[in-house]
């Protein structure tokens, strides 16, 4: 399989997942679910799929449970969309790229610079 299809596959599902979540998953444990990134296996065979609540951290271990039983609706749809020969399994992980993002600019927040002379 070649990267570019790879990354393009790859690209479709994002689009597809987000789109999913946003207009047909009314779960409200999934309210503000955002997913960052999707990357998939060589043989299209298994997609791992990065996702952050926005609205709070604390939120992970109830957005993971619910996307674990939305998991087989999820993947349903996504093969009636997507125009490959099998779908890919859908595999969630909580990204936490985005609290260490905020943690960083917290700190260049409170950093104190003293004015040149």
């Amino acid at each position: 399989m070649s990267k570019i299809r790879q990354q393009r596959t790859a690209d479709q599902i994002h689009m597809i997942l987000s789109d999913l979540s946003r207009r047909h998953l009314n779960d409200p444990r999934l309210v503000g679910l955002t997913i960052t990134e999707v990357t998939i296996d060589r043989e299209l065979e298994h997609a791992d799929v990065y996702v952050h609540a926005l609205t709070d951290e604390t939120r992970q271990k109830e957005v993971m449970t619910a996307l674990d039983k939305a998991a087989g609706f999820l993947r349903r749809e996504l093969s009636q969309r997507l125009s490959v020969r099998t779908t890919p399994q859908l595999h969630f992980h909580w990204d936490p790229r985005l609290a260490q993002a905020e943690e960083v600019n917290k700190i260049l927040d409170d950093l104190i610079i003293p004015p040149e002379d």
